[in-house]
This record gives structure tokens, sequence and C-alpha cells, in this order.
């Protein structure tokens, strides 16, 4: 049965008809988007509490009666998950509440993840019928967050069904999202999983690059507990590659291979002073404050805390990083960024958010030089201040520098978040795979597929860095490719 079919089924199930004539379509669309309910920004600035509080059942009901219930419903088309959007907010309408949580759990591996971090307003937001009217989209991310919420808080946690155990090994390299959502689709259908995870906890990203105070560790570790409960194994401080070979992994009778290892390579600009004290990436940053409390003094491995610390990029994780700073102790915290506030890559949440914390934002400026102090600490930075010039290749304005136009600010440390590159390791030890000219694995956009039969691939690993949920869109087109084919091979 197709997906359409489905729907159609679903849409015309008789609680749905009454739901939907209980209230006139032009009656759902005058009511107004629910606001998320937040912590007091000076409170939060100082501790890692989460920051959004979640809807009320009142609230969550309200914002579902939003929902018009299309029948071509464009908002499942923004989704890389494919969560059937409509059943499940008409489920939360309803009162259903556990009932929303268990249409989530059919496609997506981590609802109450995706549910917070998720761009919602760039994917199925962005395609809501609303929009057209010139109104609000339906607050889908506030709606599945407050569904994952509710079973959680419930206790009735719902495990979704698996296949009788068909006896296959599959192997996956890395537990961030792409290796998560593979994992739980993969075991789904029946197969034995393995998750190897080079560090000591599982999560990937979602442990050590996104804060608490946005994702709490609580919320990725019940996702974890329930892929453990389909029958999903994990295996920590194992890095494939080095501790394991391909050959080990053959050899151990593992029939399929799924890379998901992320991008961990930060980037840098290579200008002068970049080697000083105090001048670091925010993977290293956010990785020793996330995951290993460097941000305690007792810590064994404490991180820098500076005063005045500057955070070069624009993106989630320059937000992350430069709100992490401030709630460490940071004086004076601020964003560098070379082009407009317009232009940005992080979400408008997040800025949002940080600008009520306290955080500067300082556009159009660039840094040229870190300088040091007799020890080699940073203590200042040279900014190039920029004007906008001509778009360039990716459809933003291109910042040009201002002849003459530098300034000089104090600093006493820097982060910095100008991106990151392909984790280097599968991609020079498993011989045989297609490589770009960035590190990045090439596969087949349709399937995951790599050029080793065996081997798929999907996240950072592949793209060079993307959202949570884009890396989830991939295990899951891996996971139905490397099912249809090891099908055929065994049942040809």
């Amino acid at each position: 049965m197709t997906i359409e079919e489905q729907l159609t089924i679903r849409r015309t199930e008789p609680w749905r008809e009454e739901l939907r004539k209980s209230i006139k379509a032009k009656d759902r669309s005058t009511i107004e988007r629910v606001h998320m309910n937040e912590l007091d920004a000076e409170y939060r600035s100082h501790c890692n509490k989460e920051v959004n509080k979640g809807l009320t059942p009142q609230q969550a009901r309200k914002e579902a009666q939003r929902c018009l219930d299309c029948a071509k419903p464009t908002c499942m088309e923004g989704c890389p998950v494919n969560i059937n959007i409509p059943t499940f907010i008409k489920h939360i309408e309803a009162g259903e509440f556990l009932g929303a949580a268990k249409v989530l759990k059919e496609t997506s591996a981590l609802p109450a993840v995706c549910g917070r971090v998720c761009p919602q307003e760039k994917q199925c937001e962005a395609q809501c019928i609303h929009l057209k009217m010139k109104k609000e989209p339906v607050a889908i991310g506030y709606l599945e967050r407050f569904a994952a919420d509710y079973e959680r808080e419930s206790g009735h946690i719902s495990i979704p069904e698996t296949a009788q155990p068909n006896g296959i090994k599959i192997a996956v390299v890395g537990s961030g999202p792409a290796g998560l959502s593979f994992a739980g689709d993969m075991a789904k259908s029946g197969y034995d999983i393995t998750v190897f995870e080079a560090l000591h906890e599982i999560g990937g990203v979602l442990k050590y690059g996104i804060p608490e105070f946005r994702l709490p560790n609580e919320i990725v570790d019940v996702e974890i507990g329930i892929l453990r409960k389909m029958g999903v194994n994990f295996l920590t401080n194992c890095i494939v590659g080095k501790t394991i070979t391909y050959e080990d992994l053959h050899n151990d009778g593992f029939k399929g291979i799924f890379v998901a290892s992320g991008a961990g390579l930060p980037n840098f600009m290579n200008i002068p002073g970049e080697n000083l004290v105090g001048v670091m990436s925010s993977n290293e940053y956010l990785t020793r404050v996330n995951l290993m409390n460097a941000g305690h003094p007792e810590s064994d491995t404490p991180v820098l805390i500076g005063k005045k610390v500057a955070v070069i990029g624009g993106g989630n994780t320059a937000m992350d990083s430069v709100r992490t700073a401030r709630r460490l102790g940071a004086e004076r915290s601020m964003i560098v960024y070379r082009r407009s506030e317009e232009e940005m890559p992080a979400r408008i949440e997040e800025v949002k958010h940080a600008k009520e914390e306290g955080i500067e934002i300082l556009t159009l400026h660039n840094p040229i030089e870190y300088i040091g102090d007799e020890q080699g600490r940073v203590k200042q930075m040279r900014l190039q201040k920029m004007a906008l010039g001509e778009p360039d290749a990716s459809g933003r304005c291109r910042p040009v520098a201002i002849e003459g136009a530098i300034e000089t600010i104090d600093v006493d440390e820097v982060i910095v978040s100008i991106g990151v590159s392909p984790n280097p390791l599968i991609p020079s030890t498993f011989q045989g795979l297609k490589v770009s000219k960035w590190g990045t694995i090439i596969v087949n956009e349709s399937t995951m597929q790599s050029a080793l039969g065996d081997i798929y691939a999907g996240g950072d690993i592949v793209r060079g860095g993307a959202t949570v949920i884009l890396a989830m869109g991939d295990g899951r087109r891996a996971a139905a490719a490397m099912h249809e084919h090891l099908m055929i091979i065994n049942h040809p």
C-alpha cells in the first residue's frame, strides 16, 4: 500500500471526519498560533535548564485545531522522515495524546529530539497551507514535542513493533541521528543491529554538540532506550577503521554496513594567531563542556572560562557556543559574523534566545588576526569591517572587505565555528569507497549506497554538514534501500 493510499484511508476514518466537521475551516484559520512557554531570560542565562518549557495540553489542543487536515498535506512534503503530520495532530486535537506519539514513532526514531532541534520553519511548517492565506503556519514542531513529552511523562511509553528476527547482522558506524534513525528502521524489519560508537556516550552530535539548555541528555537517553528495547545493540569506545576494520566486520558476519560517522573535523580560517592559547574550535569547546563536564572547576579536563568571549560564525553551533559561554560566566559574549543578521544560517528562535540572554551580535565583521600576550594567550582580535556585494553561489550576498576599516577588540577566548569537514578515518581505511574533493563519501542519492555494495552512508559524512532531521532522512532512505537489496539477495 502506498503512502498516499494510507493517508486516504486514515483521513476518511469516522473520528477524523467528525473532527473536521466540529469546527469550520474558516474558523480554524482565525485561531492565533500558540507561543512557546519559556524560562525567564535572565534566570536561564545563568543555568543549564532547558529554555523552552513546552505546551500545556490545553495549548496543544487549541493549536491542533488550526490544522485544516488537508486532503493533500503539503506539510509532509517538507518532512525528510515522512511523518504523518495531519494524523498525529488530529490525535492531539481529539485529546488522544498517546495515539499521537504512536503515529510519530511509525516513521521517526527521535520525535522528542526533532520536536526540539529540527528547523521546522524551513521544512514542514514552510509547506503549511496557512502560509498561502497569509497566516502563520501550524506549530508542527511544538506539537511533535508535546506528544513525545506527554508519552514520556505519562510513563506509558510504546515500543514500535518489530518483525521476527531474520538473523542478518547489520553494523552501524556512529550513534548520531543518521545512525539511530537507520538502526530503528532496520530493527523494525527484524535485523540484528549493532551500533559502534567511538565515544563513551551514545547519541553522537545530540550529546556532544547540542547543549542541554536546548536538548537535555535525558530526552536523548529515553529515545535511545526505546531502540534498545527494540533489540538494537550499542558498543561504545570502539573506533571502526581503527579498533575494528572493514575486514573484521565481514569476518564477524555483518552483511551490511551503514556509515554515519559524522563531520567532526573543525575548519579554521588560517589567520595569524589561531594557535594562541584561548582560541579553539566549537567542536572542542562544546564536546568538552557537554560530554566531559569541562565547565565544572573540578573537572579532569577543565576548559578555559573566558570573560570576554567571541564566537566566530552565524550558525546554530555558533549560537550554542556563545550561549554556553554566557552560562559559564562570560561578562561579554558576542557573535562575530561576516554577513548580515538576515543571512545567518542559525534558526530564528536561537538568535532570538541569544539576544534575550544578552549576547551581542556583531555582523559585517570578519577576524583577520588574533593578538597574544607575553604568555601566548589571546588578548585581542583585529576585525575587518565588511559590506555586502553581489550574491555568490549560495544565493547570499558576498561579503566584501571595506578597505582600511579595521578595528581591534579585547578578548580572552575565541571559539571558531565556521563549519566542519567529514571524519576522514573511514574514507581513508575502507578501500574502494569513492570520496569527493571535500572528503565526503559519494553515494547514490536515492539509495544512499556507496561504491562498495555492502556499504551505505548518510548524514554529515555524506553531506558535509546537515541538520538532525536531514541526517535522519538519510538513515531512513538507506534502511529502506538496504532492506530491499538484502531481500533480493536472500530471496531471489
